[in-house]
């Protein structure tokens, strides 16, 4: 897995910011749409739109990339087979072998490479592609899916929420997408249920 950065900012249903952290690049991928119901969810309408992710991830320094059509169109297929693997894998389940061959495929690709730049910053070396940016994020898959967090890999407790991340706290016991977000609003349902069994007047 990529090492860890701030996270995303995603919005409530009530438009409210919140910090999400996954904990892998990978699954910072899936809050931009997916299969099936997530369809409702999709930002990546346009290859700008991918180019916006790259932006807002965890790669550092911030990628710049032009990105073609047909390299959109992997993104949503890494992206959707992502989705499947990972909610497989909270389950205990080893998920489909088409959506592990897609995965493979974008990893067999060569991926994004670290440089000392000529200012002696970290840079990229050659051309930052949008093919070479999915082999990167397929890379950091195959290390969460095969390696040591692989059973950490939770769907966040909250009733109606389904994004995922992966557990990297010392106990293992992380439960929400975000203190800010779920796991906040558990704290105020869980007052005031306990505030509703209270004998009246105390």
């Amino acid at each position: 897995m990529t090492s860890s950065a701030t996270g995303l900012v995603l919005r409530s249903a009530t438009g409210a910011p919140y910090r999400f952290d996954p904990g892998a690049l990978c699954l910072e991928l899936l809050p931009t749409g997916g299969p099936g119901a997530f369809a409702r969810y999709e930002v990546l309408h346009g290859p700008a739109d991918l180019a916006v992710w790259a932006a807002r991830c965890r790669l550092t320094p911030t990628p710049v990339v032009e990105v073609s059509d047909a390299e959109l169109a992997s993104a949503k297929a890494l992206r959707d087979a992502l989705w499947r693997l990972a909610l497989a894998r909270a389950e205990g389940a080893p998920g489909a072998p088409a959506d592990v061959a897609v995965v493979n495929r974008a990893a067999a690709r060569p991926p994004l490479v670290p440089a000392v730049g000529p200012d002696g910053e970290r840079t990229w070396a050659g051309a930052v592609t949008g093919e070479r940016l999915l082999a990167t994020v397929a890379h950091d898959a195959v290390e969460l899916l095969t390696g040591g967090f692989r059973d950490r890999i939770r769907k966040c407790a909250g009733d109606d929420c389904y994004l995922v991340y992966v557990d990297t706290s010392r106990p293992g016991s992380r439960r929400w997408c975000s203190m800010e977000h779920c796991g906040n609003r558990h704290k105020v349902r869980a007052l005031r249920a306990r505030r509703s069994g209270e004998p009246e007047g105390s």
